[in-house]
């Protein structure tokens, strides 16, 4: 009889505790529906582009996740990796610019894109606005002048000489269109290389008062130095004419037709990954920096805030100065992860 009474009061204790320990645990998954969950971001080896990357991190330990050390390759490579699971999620897919490296990776199929991490990005072609004035400069097709293309030659064969961007970054195809489609092949020869060593020599030579033309994009700490309107101008296209032949894109930025869809940069994650996980979905559906915020921490890194740790904390100041909307967007996860059960 004792022994039963006994038995009956061990198990009864067992059973509040089981309860207490189910009740804490369901208040952690709660709190943290990624608990424990690994996730493995992948980004582009671009260093100004990490700290949207850092910032989506930030986010996802908060919901519990073990986020791995991110992958970097480039985007075509990138999409490929997200399809076959080699990696979970990405923050830098621009959306029109990179379609044919989603779409040729498997897309919606094999992926799930999502939100509008950096939005109104632009692209184009740049030259000083001292030489733009002077000769009256509007269009890319002015430099099929000899005359013109031969004042922003630097190495004496005739042809006006621009920094271009970076095999495997996606606009060199569109640039490589440009040149056939405006007739410019004999006219301009596109410098590729080292994108940030070609535009310090580009940045070197303006401050020499000669002349530059280049092709950038926005945000980033180039607009910072070299500023639209008072050191340089955009040049405008005659037409649209786009690889893809989809021309009724809006390319107009500021006035000018730059000849580039004008953009957004887009979460993407495995399908896979993202059927289990509802609240990274939602988190990074909904994580959104301003071009301002990215241009003025890329100028921070090109004034030498550049290794790995002082991005990391251009993040975390970043997530501290936006904590309200931080934290709207984590409870808006959590209650996505609560819906679906997870």
């Amino acid at each position: 009889m004792y022994e039963s009474k006994f038995s009956r009061s061990i198990l009864k204790c067992a059973t509040a505790l089981t309860l207490v320990a189910a009740a804490l645990g369901v208040h952690a998954s709660a709190e943290k529906p990624g608990d424990g969950v690994k996730v493995t971001p992948i980004f582009p080896s671009i260093a100004e582009e990490r700290f949207r990357g850092e910032v989506a991190m930030e986010g996802l330990r908060e919901l519990g996740y073990k986020v791995q050390e991110p992958k970097e390759t480039e985007y075509g490579v990138m999409m490929v990796a997200l399809a076959n699971g080699d990696a979970d999620f990405t923050v830098h897919l621009w959306d029109k610019l990179h379609n044919q490296f989603y779409q040729q990776a498997g897309g919606d199929d094999v992926m799930v894109k999502t939100g509008d991490i950096l939005p109104g990005v632009a692209q184009g072609y740049l030259i000083d606005k001292k030489t733009a004035d002077q000769y009256n400069i509007k269009y890319i097709t002015d430099l099929k002048k000899p005359e013109i293309a031969k004042l922003f030659d630097t190495d004496g064969d005739g042809k006006a000489d621009m920094t271009g961007c970076n095999p495997g970054w996606g606009c060199e195809l569109v640039i490589a269109h440009h040149m056939k489609a405006y007739d410019l092949d004999k006219s301009i020869t596109v410098n590729q290389g080292s994108y940030f060593a070609l535009m310090a020599d580009t940045i070197t030579r303006y401050k020499e008062g000669k002349p530059v033309f280049y092709f950038t994009w926005v945000p980033q700490w180039i607009a910072s130095v070299l500023v639209e309107g008072k050191d340089v101008v955009w040049l405008e296209v005659p037409k649209t004419d786009l690889p893809d032949g989809k021309n009724d894109v809006d390319t107009t930025y500021h006035g000018k037709n730059l000849g580039f869809a004008i953009d957004k940069v887009v979460a993407v994650l495995n399908k896979d990954f993202a059927e289990k996980n509802p609240a990274a979905v939602k988190f990074l559906s909904q994580v959104q920096i301003s071009t301002a915020d990215e241009s003025n921490q890329n100028l921070k890194m090109q004034q030498g805030e550049k290794k790995p740790k002082d991005i990391e904390r251009h993040a975390k100041e970043w997530v501290a100065a936006h904590r309200q909307q931080f934290d709207q967007w984590l409870q808006a996860s959590r209650d996505a992860a609560a819906q679906a059960g997870k």
